[in-house]
């Protein structure tokens, strides 16, 4: 079994070995994988995060030892772009990216060497709390939806809330319908904490939509792009339209 990390600084995630495939995620630069199946174009990996799998180029990848995959990947870029040099050269990777191994400012890995004097988010040591939460949400706001996204260019519903959960140190599935399946559930909305998920359905009863709130009122979303919308018992209302937009299914707390 090889193992091997994402060396772009977005690599998309494809659901069959072709680039007219769906993309149904993402790895950021820094991100672990085990190589399950090689192709001569493609690569089928599955994510040591979320255990998720599908198909990318070899080229968005370096094979690394054992050392380096079991090593702690806690610290997280926190800047919308942060400079770093990868052999020398400069390379810009988003909000996100994880330097799994790393050193006094640098890591190899395989013959790669990767270098940053910056700061880091250490999802260890975070402190979970309102004001924690807002920070990082808002860092995404206007990011546009993009299906399969997980990055500041470009992020889905549930690769919003995989990605804001990664900096407050818990691990979330992938998939909306996955992450529902986690967390404990909260039946009033008048309930929630800062921070909570609320899932949405659609007409066959299939959850559909995640958001995050921020009160009893408010939830912050990626619908269209990542935005601040109204919600209550019933569902989310936009905030431009006042229109009613998501079916309320289900809330759920994970800290």
């Amino acid at each position: 079994m090889a193992f091997a990390i994402c060396s772009v600084p977005v690599s998309p995630l494809r659901k069959e070995p072709s680039h007219k495939s769906e993309m149904v995620s993402q790895q950021l630069f820094g991100e672990l994988c085990t190589i399950l199946e090689r192709e001569e174009k493609w690569l089928k990996i599955r994510g040591k995060y979320d255990g998720y799998e599908g198909w990318c180029q070899p080229g968005h990848l370096v094979e690394i030892d054992d050392a380096i995959y079991n090593s702690e990947n806690t610290l997280l870029t926190v800047d919308p772009y942060t400079n770093i040099r990868f052999n020398g050269i400069p390379m810009t990777i988003p909000l996100g990216s994880s330097f799994p191994g790393i050193q006094k400012g640098s890591v190899l890995w395989g013959n790669n060497k990767v270098e940053y004097g910056g700061d880091y988010w250490n999802t260890k040591s975070v402190s979970i709390n309102p004001v924690t939460i807002e920070k990082i949400v808002y860092k995404f706001i206007n990011t546009p939806y993009l299906w399969g996204g997980k990055s500041i260019s470009g992020i889905d519903c549930s690769g919003f809330a995989q990605t804001v959960y990664r900096f407050l140190n818990i691990p979330l599935l992938r998939d909306a319908s996955l992450q529902a399946t986690q967390g404990e559930d909260i039946g009033f909305l008048q309930l929630i904490h800062p921070g909570d998920l609320a899932f949405f359905d659609n007409e066959e009863g299939n959850i559909v939509h995640v958001g995050i709130l921020l009160n009893d009122h408010e939830i912050i979303h990626s619908s269209e792009k990542v935005r601040v919308d109204k919600i209550d018992d019933r569902g989310i209302i936009n905030s431009d339209t006042n229109l009613r937009t998501h079916n309320l299914r289900m809330i759920k707390r994970y800290f």
